[in-house]
């Protein structure tokens, strides 16, 4: 099965693994709102939601400019690479993980800039939509779903 992924989506994999041991539930490609679609976002247990974009070489870097975007959808953004990529590239007012398939470790932590509590709520209900509907897709692969 691994061997089937690209390198974003093994660090995304490995992420995912990493947020979960922090509490995390996390969704990948995830579209906050139209134009914008995050590699995961991640609701923690305090209702926090952290955005994390998964890079796997310098030009995968290089060529996303959407990101800067993506602050205005979560309380933390982080950059996700593994080991060897050229992390002195990452702009330090964001956060780090380091992460391979099958872990990750938070390097430097984010910066906190809080989601205006109505902008939370629908974040999170479309969080919630987005899981169900993801769930129901694997439990039902012939079902129509809508939204």
């Amino acid at each position: 099965m691994l061997e089937s992924l690209a390198p974003g989506q093994l660090i995304a994999r490995g992420t995912c693994r990493a947020l979960s041991h922090m509490g995390f539930v996390t969704v990948e490609e995830f579209v906050p709102t139209r134009g914008l679609r995050v590699d995961v976002m991640a609701l923690g247990p305090k209702g926090e939601l952290w955005i994390v974009e998964c890079k796997s070489s310098r030009a995968d870097f290089m060529s996303d400019f959407k990101w800067q975007g993506y602050l205005d959808w979560c309380d933390r953004y982080f950059w996700a690479v593994d080991p060897e990529f050229p992390s002195e590239l990452l702009p330090e007012q964001t956060g780090l993980i380091l992460a391979d398939a099958y872990d990750g470790e938070v390097i430097r932590m984010a910066p906190e800039d809080k989601l205006p509590g109505a902008r939370r709520k629908v974040l999170i209900q479309k969080f919630a939509a987005h899981a169900a509907r993801r769930l129901h897709a694997l439990r039902d692969p012939d079902a129509i779903t809508w939204g």
